[in-house]
């Protein structure tokens, strides 16, 4: 009964049963004493009174205050990760946190979000769902919301009891045990004993690690109020606080170290700390004189120990008394600082907040003086009194920190004495606030603040015990209120005089209070702890806290503060403090000095604590590297081992190891008398770090052997840690040289990072990445060692002069490194192998790229799949020759002639003979045979097919290469979730079908093209010119496996080596974009599904009336008559007159033709004269010689078709035979041309030609019989690739592959191995061509689009992947169905779509039949307006569009771009593919999310213009503010945009003046370009049937005057306004 019942209950914080059942709660005596026996009703809480958007509001029943009832008013902001709860009074303003960097949040997020949430009425609570799972994560309907003025009290049942985090206390396992236990949270000058009390820092904040996929929440409460968080079995969680509102942040991350990420990017980022603040440090409270100090100092020098900061406690000053020294113990303090810097070490002495009323020995005491006249003080609760306590001084006043007065004054007193003592950063303590005496001088009064109706259960349940009166007054408040704030303001304040007083240099701040938020400024030890294993054990959990909370540079008092330490306790502090962050060994008066070398030279103590100091100075570049990650990214530092193998539940408890980082695993010994240590050694590879021998055990307790001097380390496989010779101080150490430590993972392979800067200087500097890809045996292993950023100099010249790689299994026999090209070769005298291999005396600078290569064996990774296909087993695998565990080889070198592609490429005449003018070198190697290709600028390898498994047959070949780096970008034509291909054994098919976009499907296009970035930010491209059926893996080596059905292999690569030059080298062998009309870079319209012509005339005059731009009707096959092409359906019969009517002013009119021609029309020319000319596909003599009849859209005559019936069945009753035009054969190229023009003549006008069902689709398989003839191994080949329905086989939703066809040449092939070339339907037509299946040269003569979408929010963002994957083939003109075809278009998301597609070249609004119209006049007035305003824009723009579209015509470059084709050198580019450019100077940044009113976009950096406001703006992430009426757009610093006055349609917008707009960059000046014709030709511009053209430069410099240009040539004449 109670395992059941318990759990529920949920505390009302009462004894005894007749003040329970006043309160309206359960009474219920139970034998445990730490379960609640007064405890809430279910239905006990508020009801929802009004519900509105955002916020709702909510009553209660009364609590605490029996006279009032309280309306509470609940509110919510979401954030794509997470969201804010804010519950506070509806009617009166309350104390809110005024926190420095939490910023309230106004907008809407960017995207989906990833949680749900769930309001419930009566009683009132809020369930959050994670939204892929559905689990229940955060649910408050389990008890009662009580808000009361003194007392807010809510409770949640958690998703786990795997919670970690609330604070501070002394917490004696990292997973809190859920038994009710129950955590005082008001801060406190108390002992860190290992109680349950408060401690010194305020953390109302917590870690939720739900289950073992990682998925994890935190929430924080934004209150600094004194409260209690009691956690119970259910497993849940209730907070009873006094005062403020319930402010909850609550973030969803798919791992821990995600919410880690996220919470500190609310609070704050942790600092990163001066570089010589990560050496060791040595204080005490009283050493009783500077010459004992010196002594300390002397003794620790004498032995050699690393020690870079020496403290002093408060006996430096006269008598306890701040910004004062000791004349007499103390009195050359002045001279210190000197002291210890010339020998490269640091100074910080100790401030503590309370000053001292009394005088100095020589008279006033300064700083007390001028905080009285600048009214610094915290006051009494009359607001003027200054509150009078006591602390070490005696009788003292306290700062108000939250005073700006107080502020200037803290600032000025740290100045004036760092001008006389100086020191390099501040130590704060004391600052909880504390003092001596319960509240003041005078005691407190007897009001409800210092004596509420409820106190929490902190330290001697009075919150006036050893601070201030609650009812004392501060700028922020009441004292009440703030009290938990003191020393974060206090913090704050320091900052600002660390600022003015270190100017340029970082410094650093130590403060003992905190609060969310203080690791942005500062550091925090653990306060004073004890000289007792227990101690030495709880600091590990305090570490593994502090970083949740966001606060890395963190640590205990090593070897104790209270008590005597014995030489085998500090001996083993010392090995752990030499990895705490913050490493300080710290004693208090009256005991025994235990820095090291106190225990003499020869003693356990030194020795240990020299080895480990010596390791930790090593370490200290991937130290700094961790800090740096924390900085930027809110990564830990001193990471929880649950934090990395969160999949493993053993891991969940583990506290009394911790990681640095991700990749080095430190195991202490923590009891006494013991050698011997119970360890956990997660899932991974692991490395002793002190002998470099791999450890056999994995994922499994061991009993691990640690004697007296020795500490466990060890290094995780798959790290590169960046290292440094050692030396006495980081003075010192920063001067030597650097080194790696390379430890191979299970795929032999290993990746890190080094950030470098002078470790001083405020802001970020320089980074290097490092990334380390293990190769096969007899091949090369390759360590890229590439500079991401180089701002700094170092002035020590520095150089990697070691790399030390782990698990390498023998000595290589070859060793070189590459910089610039130039190969060098390691001497066998710097070759040394013994387990680890060491590459010594290397001389590598540190600003330089370079390429280290080694032999070594065969990894997992660099294995490549002889048998891909799905029945793959040992006996198959054997009998091919192959390897079943290892190795794969199989080579057939056939004789005969083989086809190849009949696509005719622009090549050189002749090779370049002379290598010294090549960019690249090609290598052959014969072991296996493969072909290295080689930049020559660079030394990267950008191809190496020396690698097993290349086969060649008739019917299956594979080629392998690796890449050089994992960043791919290219192959389709299929749906991609990302720009940057996903390398973990990803297979994409490529064979051109009838198949709507989606996940890993093959559809429409074959473009067997990537495009590939270097580590150096090269680029490179590569065309693999074979038309059969393939399909390419990409694999994490990273490397990528080709496998084809036919034809050779006839690779082409181009060496940019930019991306843009990419795809201009690219399109100059391929064909130059096609250059459309100018017309139909306007906004067009189409459906599937008109009824009759008088629809299409309607929509015309609706969005006519609605004046929204447009130039271009369609009409799908619904305008034929039954599908058939060149046949006009009766209910379309007055279309050409409405085409007609629509031309003269100005419209544009495109039809549909497919290319399958009805074979059971009587009195039909195009299919007699297609008989009579021969045009149609065929069998080939031997087997058939008959046309390969398929069905697709045309109807039998006199049918009425039943659409009731399924799809199959209507296509066996309905669907006519259809025959298929050879387009390779010239005479169909005549026919084609002639049955199109005679439909213009004879039937109705047009502009230009839609040609869909080109892959050529068919909907029975191979023929009307669907029983192909000749061979079946042409359609179920041998090796199927990774195709949709390929169990079907190739035949599946298309022709037979026996199916003859005959090249221009006369040959005879098979559609086997031209089926992807069928898009050769192309004809050039005045205006455009529009076509749906597309190979390389596709894009000279025709445009794009995506096919048939679906109308849901995630295509919106894969449309523009799929644009910017078509530019890279070559193809400019291309976007897709605006508002989706398949299903029914949403308001929101249509309208967001209608934003984006405006930026698509070719913008066509298009759904399908039996969905509503969604086109803009479709919806209402607000959706006609929004359209109506960004198609204005789309049109103002159209003339730096034709520009565009004229610069990839005659220079192949693209149109919609990549960000990282003009900020290659930004590696955050890279990755970004929901944002796309219009050439070089327009950024569009749309939302791509329901909800969505706030977009998060990356902006490069330069100087960027708002298109809407021209204010300019910088930065790199911005929260873009995007209503619904609004797409982000900004016009890039540095160029030229012309632009023309809109209108309803191009005819009439190309006759108004032309205008330019100017967007200077930072050094004032611009320029751009404009093509400008008649806008009608297609073909080359130059062609004088084209007519008069005009291509203008137009650059601005330092002009500060209006200019006026007019240009003419001929007919053309051009207008332009520019400032």
């Amino acid at each position: 009964q109670y395992s059941k019942k318990t759990p529920k209950t949920l505390y009302c914080p009462l004894k005894g049963p007749e003040r329970c059942f006043e309160r309206g709660c359960c009474w219920s005596p139970l034998g445990l004493s730490n379960v609640p026996w007064c405890f809430f009703s279910s239905n006990h809480g508020y009801t929802v009174v009004r519900k509105s958007q955002p916020s709702s509001t909510r009553e209660s029943s009364p609590y605490f205050s029996p006279s009032v009832l309280y309306r509470v008013l609940a509110t919510y902001h979401f954030t794509l990760h997470g969201l804010n709860r804010l519950i506070t009074d509806a009617k009166q303003t309350r104390f809110e946190v005024p926190h420095e960097h939490v910023q309230s949040q106004s907008s809407s997020p960017t995207g989906p979000l990833n949680y749900e949430l769930e309001l419930l009425d009566n009683p009132f609570g809020v369930r959050i769902r994670r939204a892929s799972t559905k689990k229940v994560l955060f649910d408050t309907s389990m008890g009662p919301l009580v808000f009361a003025d003194q007392y807010l009290q809510l409770s949640a049942k958690l998703a786990s009891d795997n919670i970690y985090g609330l604070g501070e206390h002394v917490h004696q396992s990292f997973r809190h045990s859920v038994d009710w236990k129950t955590w005082p949270i008001f801060t406190r000058d108390a002992f860190p004993n290992g109680g349950t009390h408060n401690l010194y820092g305020h953390y109302p904040y917590f870690t939720c690690l739900e289950d073992e996929s990682g998925k994890s929440f935190g929430v924080f409460l934004m209150n600094s109020n004194a409260m209690d968080v009691t956690l119970q079995p259910a497993p849940a969680v209730t907070y009873r606080t006094i005062g403020g509102v319930l402010d909850f942040y609550i973030m969803l991350g798919d791992t821990p170290e995600a919410i880690v990420q996220e919470f500190t990017m609310l609070v704050g980022r942790p600092t990163i700390p001066p570089y010589w603040s990560l050496g060791f440090q040595l204080s005490r409270w009283d050493y009783g004189s500077l010459e004992e100090v010196k002594k300390t100092v002397e003794r620790n020098r004498a032995i050699g120990l690393p020690y870079d900061v020496q403290y002093t406690d408060i006996d430096y000053m006269e008598n306890k008394k701040d910004f004062t020294y000791d004349m007499m113990n103390f009195k050359d303090l002045p001279q210190f600082a000197d002291y210890m810097h010339e020998h490269g070490q640091k100074y910080i002495p100790i401030l503590d907040p309370a000053i001292s009323t009394k005088k100095l020995i020589s008279g006033p005491y300064g700083p007390y003086d001028r905080g009285n006249r600048m009214k610094a003080w915290i006051t009494e609760s009359d607001g003027k009194t200054p509150l009078v306590g006591e602390v070490w001084p005696g009788e003292t006043v306290f700062p108000d920190y939250t005073n700006q007065a107080c502020i200037d004054w803290w600032i000025d007193e740290i100045s004036m004495f760092h001008k006389e003592v100086k020191h390099d950063a501040i130590w704060i303590d004391m600052n909880e606030v504390a003092s001596f005496v319960r509240g003041s001088n005078k005691g407190c009064a007897d009001n409800t603040l210092n004596y509420p109706p409820f106190t929490p259960n902190i330290l001697d349940k009075v919150l006036y015990s050893k601070t201030l009166c609650m009812d004392a007054k501060q700028a922020w408040g009441n004292h009440y209120d703030v009290h938990s704030l003191y020393g974060y303001s206090m913090v704050l304040a320091t900052d600002k005089a660390v600022r003015q007083v270190f100017g340029g240099n970082r410094s650093f701040i130590l403060t003992r209070s905190s609060f969310p938020g203080v690791g942005k400024y500062s550091g925090h030890w653990l306060g004073d702890n004890a000289a007792n294993w227990n101690d030495i054990k709880f600091s590990i959990t305090g570490m593994l806290e502090f970083n949740l909370f966001g606060v890395p540079y963190i640590g205990a008092d090593i070897c104790g503060f209270f008590d005597n330490t014995t030489e085998e306790l500090c001996s083993r502090w010392m090995q752990v403090g030499a990895f705490y962050p913050f490493s300080r060994n710290h004693n208090a008066q009256g005991y025994k000095a235990q820095d090291p070398a106190a225990f003499g030279v020869n003693s356990t103590v030194v020795k240990t604590s020299k080895h480990y100091l010596e390791i930790r100075y090593t370490l200290l570049p991937y130290l700094y590297t961790l800090f740096y990650k924390a900085h930027v990214s809110g990564d830990t530092v001193v990471r929880p081992v649950m934090h990395e193998f969160y999949s493993d539940n053993a891991t969940w408890t583990v506290d009394r190891q911790f990681l640095w980082g991700a990749h080095l695993l430190i195991t202490p010994v923590l009891d006494a008398g013991v050698d011997t240590v119970k360890a956990y050694i997660p899932d991974a590879v692991w490395y002793n770090y002190e002998t470099g021998e791999r450890i056999k055990e994995r994922k499994v307790h061991v009993d691990m052997y640690l004697p007296a001097d020795k500490l466990g380390l060890h290094i995780r496989g798959g790290a590169i840690l960046p290292t440094q010779r050692p030396a006495v101080t980081t003075t010192n150490s920063r001067r030597s040289p650097m080194g790696l430590i390379i430890a191979l993972d299970d795929n032999n392979q290993a990746s890190g990072e080094l950030f470098w800067d002078d470790g001083d200087s405020r802001g970020i500097l320089d980074c290097i990445d490092l990334i380390c890809n293990h190769l096969p045996c007899d091949l090369s292993g390759m360590l890229t060692m590439q500079v991401m950023h180089s701002g700094y100099v170092d002035p020590n010249d520095l150089v990697f002069e070691n790399i030390t790689i782990l698990g390498v299994s023998t000595l290589p026999t070859n060793v070189t490194f590459t910089e610039g090209g130039v190969v060098s070769i390691v001497p066998e005298s710097s070759i040394q192998y013994d387990i680890v291999l060491y590459l010594r005396g290397l001389h590598l600078q540190l600003r330089k790229n370079y390429v280290v290569t080694w032999d070594e064996s065969l990894s997992i990774l660099q294995r490549f799949n002889c048998h891909p296909e799905d029945d793959a087993k040992e006996t198959l695998c054997l009998a091919r020759g192959c390897l079943w565990e290892v190795r794969a080889r199989d080579i057939f070198d056939p004789v005969e002639k083989r086809y190849e592609v009949p696509v005719p490429l622009n090549l050189p005449s002749s090779p370049e003979t002379d290598e010294a003018k090549r960019t690249y070198e090609v290598r052959v190697v014969h072991e296996p045979f493969g072909i290295r290709v080689v930049r020559k600028a660079t030394g990267t390898i950008i191809w190496d097919s020396s690698v097993p498994g290349f086969t060649f047959s008739d019917q299956f070949i594979q080629i392998s290469t690796r890449l050089p780096s994992k960043y791919i970008y290219g192959f389709g034509e299929t749906e991609h979730s990302s720009f940057k291909h996903d390398l973990n054994w990803r297979t994409w098919g490529m064979f051109t079908k009838d198949q709507p976009p989606g996940n890993e499907l093959n559809c429409y296009g074959v473009h067997p093209f990537y495009m590939g970035l270097e580590t150096t930010a090269h680029a490179h491209g590569v065309l693999l010119l074979n038309s059969n059926a393939m399909d390419v893996t990409l694999q994490p080596t990273p490397a990528i496996t080709y496998r084809t059905i036919g034809g050779i292999l006839d690779f082409y690569m181009v060496m940019g080596p930019t991306p843009e030059l990419v795809v201009q080298e690219y399109t100059a062998m391929i064909g130059r974009p096609v250059l459309p009309a100018y017309w139909s870079l306007g906004f067009q319209l189409c459906r599937y599904g008109y009824k009759n012509d008088q629809e299409i005339a309607d929509l015309y005059k609706e969005m006519i009336a609605n004046n929204i731009p447009y130039d271009v009707q369609y009409a799908d096959i619904d305008y034929m008559e039954r599908q058939v092409d060149f046949k006009l359906n009766p209910a379309f019969k007055g279309l050409p007159k409405v085409v007609q009517d629509m031309r003269k002013e100005g419209m544009r009119f495109i039809f549909i033709l497919d290319p399958a021609i009805s074979g059971n029309e009587t009195g039909y020319p195009a299919y007699e004269r297609g008989i009579n000319e021969n045009v149609f596909i065929r069998w080939p003599a031997e087997i058939g010689d008959g046309i390969v009849f398929g069905k697709v859209w045309p109807d039998y005559p006199n049918v009425i078709v039943n659409e009731s019936l399924d799809w199959d069945t209507q296509v066996e009753y309905y669907r006519a035979y259809t025959a298929f035009p050879d387009f390779f054969q010239s005479r169909t190229a005549v026919w084609w041309h002639r049955e199109i023009a005679d439909f213009y003549a004879n039937v109705m006008e047009f502009d230009g030609l839609w040609i869909d069902m080109n892959e050529p689709a068919s909907f029975v398989h191979g023929t009307v019989w669907e029983k192909c003839l000749g061979p079946s191994v042409y359609d179920h080949p041998p090796y199927m690739p990774r195709l949709e329905s390929k169990e079907q086989g190739l035949n599946h939703k298309t022709l037979c592959m026996n199916s003859q066809q005959v090249l221009p040449d006369g040959t005879a092939v098979k559609h086997y191995d031209v089926h992807n070339l069928y898009v050769s339907a192309f004809i050039s037509w005045p205006g455009i061509v529009v076509t749906r299946s597309t190979y390389p040269s596709s894009g000279q003569w025709a445009g794009h689009w995506l096919g048939d979408n679906s109308a849901s929010w995630d295509q919106l963002y894969k449309s523009i992947i799929g644009m910017m994957e078509f530019s890279l083939f070559g193809i400019s003109y291309t976007g897709a169905d605006i508002c989706g075809f398949f299903n029914k278009a949403e308001f929101e998301m249509c309208l967001r779509w209608m934003q984006l597609g405006a930026f698509y070249p070719y913008s066509r609004n298009h759904n399908g039949k039996g969905n509503p119209r969604q086109d803009p006049s479709a919806w209402n007035i607000t959706f006609a307006e929004a359209s109506r305003d960004v198609l204005n824009i789309r049109y103002t723009l159209l003339p730096y569009l034709y520009t565009l579209m004229y610069e990839a015509h005659t220079l192949g470059s693209t149109v919609v771009r990549p960000l990282l084709h003009e900020f290659v050198n930004d590696r955050v580019t890279w990755d970004i593919d929901k944002q796309f450019l219009w050439g070089p100077a327009l950024l569009i940044t749309p939302a791509l999310g329901e909800g969505v009113t706030e977009v998060y976009g990356y902006l490069p950096d330069t100087r960027w213009y708002d298109y809407h406001t021209a204010m300019d703006v910088r930065g790199q992430f911005v929260n873009m503010h995007t209503p619904l009426n609004h797409i982000n757009l900004h016009v890039r610093g540095g160029h030229i945009l012309p632009w023309q006055k809109p209108e309803n349609n191009t005819y009439y917008s190309r006759s108004n003046p032309l205008g330019l707009i100017v967007a200077l960059d930072d050094s004032g000046k611009a320029e751009g370009s404009l093509f400008w014709d008649d806008g009608e030709g297609i073909g080359e511009f130059f062609s004088s049937s084209v007519g008069p053209y005009l291509y203008k430069d137009i650059r601005y410099k330092d002009i500060k005057y209006k200019l006026h240009l007019f240009f003419s040539l001929q007919t053309i004449s051009a207008f332009f306004q520019a400032w």
